[in-house]
């Protein structure tokens, strides 16, 4: 599908209003994606040891607020900007995020494409499962680009996310193995309604453009942590 022809932000906002229930089990992450809990704690883990002195945390389209959460358990007593367009979402994530750090939390519900991040303002950036809406490769390096500048040096961005594969053949593979995993969490009236959602809202880029734009915006470590279908956990480091 064009990417003109796409959900729109408020539909997308419409339906995590809708779903928030859903992402707030802190044992399973979102099930819908592979390897979620796994991914949820490797992310979260990866992230507080490669920044040991962080501070403040930024977690982008942070749902009901796992993945802070989760990063929290790590790296007691961080301040917190969460950011959702979601406002429910981003409500329950602030109730639960207050109620787990001493640090300041503050929330910004909006799209990440508009928000600004202040300069040199925060130490991890943590984005999962949401990244996949954007629909440009100029929107891509703007986010990036916006995420590079407003961490601090040694600061660290860390994403899981959906991806894209380059050769049609290796999408197709791995689209068949992500639809047997949907089929088996449930059954194929799931998997055909995740695909359905999947192929109305997202528009995901392959994990090599996404590592190599991260050189190209200045994160010097870039590392895969985790892929498995379609589906991985990785980041850097800025420099």
């Amino acid at each position: 599908m064009d990417s003109a022809a796409k959900s729109s932000v408020d539909e997308i906002r419409d339906r995590f209003d809708r779903d928030v229930e859903r992402f707030s089990n802190l044992e399973t992450g979102q099930s819908s994606t592979v390897d979620a809990a796994f991914a949820l704690d490797l992310v979260a883990e990866t992230a507080a040891a490669a920044t040991p002195g962080a501070k403040h945390v930024v977690d982008v389209g942070c749902g009901a607020g796992n993945y802070t959460l989760k990063l929290l358990q790590h790296r007691p007593g961080l301040d917190a900007t969460l950011i959702d367009l979601s406002r429910p979402m981003l409500d329950r994530a602030v109730e639960r995020v207050a109620a787990a750090t001493a640090g300041h939390v503050t929330a910004l519900q909006g799209d990440i494409r508009e928000l600004p991040l202040e300069a040199n303002s925060c130490d991890i950036i943590l984005a999962a499962a949401v990244l996949h809406h954007l629909r440009t490769e100029a929107e891509w390096t703007q986010v990036f680009r916006k995420f590079s500048e407003a961490l601090r040096p040694g600061g660290g961005l860390w994403i899981f996310d959906l991806i894209a594969h380059e050769h049609p053949a290796v999408q197709g593979i791995q689209y068949r193995r992500y639809g047997e995993y949907l089929t088996q969490l449930r059954d194929e009236a799931y998997r055909d309604h995740v695909f359905a959602y999947v192929a109305r809202e997202d528009t995901p880029a392959p994990l090599t453009f996404q590592l190599q734009l991260l050189r190209d915006v200045g994160f010097a470590a870039v590392d895969v942590l985790h892929k498995n279908s379609c589906f991985a956990a990785f980041g850097g480091v800025k420099a």
